[in-house]
């Protein structure tokens, strides 16, 4: 047997330079970043939370799904805190629609319109199959809007 000879090159031992210093600044810049976007995230939220981007539409809304459920769970024609003073229930929105106990369901509210503290919205209202659209008119009263005649 006879062994083979290296051959000039194979043998030689390659030396890595491992004297290369590394560093720890990226890693501190990109903590310091996470921090101060973290921060702006947490006095973002103090600052201006979700509850004062509600706007006036928004409440005029509410109002309405609130004098719905209202008068879908009692009897009491203005719902209770739902309605202006001086509600007529014979000019509801809901004349001729709340009868026999069956429930009103909101089908369609279009965006509603805002002057001022008077507000009115198109609502389409369902009720064993029949729908009816009307005109609500709504007052502010407060930060709160209620439904008027």
């Amino acid at each position: 047997m006879t062994e083979q000879q290296p051959t000039a090159g194979e043998d030689e031992i390659i030396r890595v330079d491992q004297t290369d210093k590394r560093s720890v600044v990226p890693f501190v810049a990109a903590a310091v970043v996470a921090a101060i976007v973290l921060i702006a995230i947490v006095l973002g939220g103090v600052l201006s939370p979700a509850e004062k981007n509600v706007t006036d539409a928004d409440r005029i809304t509410a109002a309405v799904r609130n004098f719905v459920d209202g008068a879908n769970r009692s009897d009491a024609v203005p719902p209770p805190g739902t309605a202006c003073q001086g509600f007529d229930a014979a000019h509801s929105p809901l004349a001729g629609q709340d009868g026999a106990g069956k429930p009103v369901e909101i089908t369609k509210i279009d965006p509603p319109m805002v002057d001022g503290d008077r507000g009115k919205a198109t609502v389409t209202t369902k009720v064993d199959g029949q729908e009816k659209t009307t005109t609500w008119i709504l007052a502010r009263s407060g930060d709160k809007w209620l439904v008027c005649t």
